[in-house]
């Protein structure tokens, strides 16, 4: 199984805050994550590069 990262990590790899990630999870917009307990949320590496890479846009107006 691959290591989990935490919100402050992939913050570092996003460049989103925290509270971004936070509002992201609570609208289903961000990354797929693991909620170990109701209060210890972890992220699989692959789980945020897939995020990354289906958040890339060729143009402004994209959606």
């Amino acid at each position: 199984m691959e290591p989990l990262l935490t919100a402050a990590q992939v913050s570092e790899i996003t460049g989103l805050t925290e509270g971004t990630l936070a509002n992201m999870r609570s609208k289903g917009t961000g990354p797929a994550f693991v909620r170990l307990t109701p209060r210890v949320i972890r992220y699989t590496e692959e789980d945020v590069q897939e995020f990354i890479r289906n958040s890339r846009r060729t143009s402004a107006n994209e959606e």
